[in-house]
């Protein structure tokens, strides 16, 4: 047993502490700024690297440099305080598909302590209104396409993300970004204080198993998933190594807005944009601007081993899966169809600013269906949700974590955030996971998506992944079905191979043979797409909602 600086006896294959019950991360701490008025900006555009281009449009080639970035992020920041009287506190609302602007006008905005908050491009205008109605932001950036979803009645300036004006613009767009960037900075501009405790942005969560929330990460959390960005990429390449890295995940997401917007842009790697996925595009961005780096989200990469060939994936070195854990049917057929690739996985949540814990090299990944290790900086517990009782080592319960990347709450929601940060700062995370004897993290599933057949309690991950063994089934997923007798039981969505006549008895059957009597599927339904989120997460609510309007 060996003791921390402090005295606690910590098992050092396993990170547990037994008299506290705490798992702590075996990474090595990441040291963290200690001055207390830092905005992420800033902080970013102070760290020193090599890397001469910043970002690429996948799609036109337009490069930018780093330091064409930092001049544009700095102009855009000025404009926005001097002409559209943006201050500290305000909220900015960013309605884009992925782009070469999206990093700049984060990073602008967040350096005026104002508070950035993004949608997803795909959202209907009244889910867009929703939010706005929540945050009440008084200006919003938006390419043409979507400047129609914004609402009507909502009397705030639109700048636009387009190069030029055109004839018939929306009556609401004040400016286009290239005009504000073109405006002369304000030499004599005070800037308000920005602390690390400041709200940086207002990310709404995805809502797989409810409404969504508004979290709220401070300038400190952005910070701390910076660094452990940079630490990653350090320990993986050594220092000073600049790396090409495909943006294909959205950047209103955590994943997206954490990686591509901010984090990356501190190593000096050149980040290449794709505006929306899609796999022939991104083929080409690899080989066009030779990556060596592709973050992806789960169904990107089974789309990839269910290639008929091996797909030209030319130097690219390393995917980084995040979203959900891989299973090792995947992993498997990834490594044999592309052994020149390695696997690496991330866990992480919006309200941890999308730190977790992470698979750090091939091997660490070989334990199939892991999460990884702790990040650095990062304690976690495992508790049992009935008693409240934190579990030692292969005990399964309730993840909560806490560390410096952990949210500050739910945006005017108290109500929530006490059900969800502690007083301690501990984060209930709402997945069921353990800790094996070396510390890796395997998250068995959602605490609130458990069916309850009869008193069992039935993990619908655990169905989903025997399912994803047939060879006739590409994608599936599991939801409670309600029943008068037994309370709840296990229904399956299936997506069939193309061609194939599998039934639904053959379904039930080939589960029945693997699982006990009471996890067994007892209603099947075959469906030609599994709803998910951007991260590759089950939207297990539109499918529990379409199976239950039908009764």
């Amino acid at each position: 047993m060996a003791h921390r600086t402090d005295g606690l006896p910590v098992d050092p294959r396993s990170g547990f502490c037994p008299s506290n019950s705490i798992f702590y991360s075996k990474r090595k701490p990441v040291p963290l700024p200690s001055d207390p008025h830092l905005d992420v900006t800033t902080f970013l555009s102070s760290l020193r690297h090599s890397g001469t281009t910043a970002l690429i449009d996948a799609a036109s080639g337009r490069r930018v440099s780093y330091p064409a970035l930092w001049r544009s992020v700095a102009a855009l920041a000025s404009a926005l305080a001097s002409r559209l009287s943006v201050r500290k506190g305000h909220v900015v609302l960013l309605l884009s598909p992925n782009s070469i602007h999206f990093p700049v006008v984060s990073l602008a905005v967040m350096s005026l302590g104002a508070v950035l908050t993004t949608t997803n491009p795909l959202n209907t205008p009244q889910e867009i209104a929703k939010q706005i109605s929540d945050c009440g932001p008084i200006l919003a950036f938006a390419t043409r396409p979507l400047v129609g979803k914004l609402p009507r009645d909502r009397d705030f300036p639109i700048v636009l993300l387009e190069d030029r004006r055109i004839a018939g613009d929306d009556g609401r767009i004040r400016y286009t970004i290239e005009e504000l960037k073109a405006i002369e900075p304000d030499l004599r501009r005070r800037r308000e204080l920005v602390s690390q405790d400041d709200t940086a942005t207002l990310l709404y969560s995805s809502g797989t198993t409810g409404t969504s929330k508004g979290v709220v990460p401070t300038h400190r959390n952005l910070i701390s998933m910076v660094q452990m960005v940079l630490n990653r990429l350090y320990l993986l390449e050594g220092r000073g190594a600049l790396e090409t890295f495909i943006c294909t995940v959205p950047m209103f997401h955590v994943y997206g807005l954490a990686a591509f917007a901010t984090g990356l842009l501190g190593t000096g790697s050149t980040v290449v944009i794709l505006s929306r996925f899609e796999l022939g595009e991104m083929l080409r961005a690899i080989g066009d601007y030779g990556a060596t780096y592709l973050p992806l989200v789960p169904p990107i990469l089974v789309a990839m081993v269910n290639q008929a060939a091996p797909l030209p994936l030319g130097g690219l070195r390393r995917v980084v899966s995040g979203g959900a854990p891989l299973g090792k049917v995947v992993i498997e057929g990834f490594r044999e169809k592309y052994p020149a690739v390695e696997i690496l996985q991330g866990y992480g949540l919006t309200e941890s600013t999308g730190m977790g814990a992470t698979t750090d090299s091939a091997e660490e990944s070989r334990r199939y269906g892991t999460a990884g290790l702790l990040s650095p900086n990062t304690e976690a517990r495992i508790v049992d949700p009935d008693t409240g009782v934190s579990l030692p080592v292969n005990r399964t319960g309730e993840l909560w974590i806490r560390g410096p990347s952990v949210m500050k709450g739910y945006f005017k929601n108290p109500e929530a955030t006490r059900a969800t940060l502690d007083s301690e700062g501990w984060l209930r995370t709402g997945d069921i996971c353990y800790f094996d004897h070396d510390g890796f993290l395997f998250v068995v599933d959602r605490l609130k998506e458990l069916i309850k057949y009869k008193g069992y309690q039935v993990p619908p991950a655990e169905l989903e992944a025997v399912l994803l063994t047939h060879p006739e089934i590409t994608d599936a997923a599991v939801i409670p079905f309600p029943d008068r007798e037994v309370g709840q039981y296990p229904m399956a969505y299936v997506v069939r191979k193309a061609g194939s006549q599998f039934s639904e008895a053959g379904v039930m059957e080939f589960v029945a043979k693997q699982v006990a009597p009471y996890k067994r599927i007892r209603k099947v339904a075959f469906v030609s797409a599994i709803p998910k989120n951007p991260s590759g997460k089950i939207l297990r609510k539109d499918l529990i909602k379409l199976a239950t309007s039908k009764l």
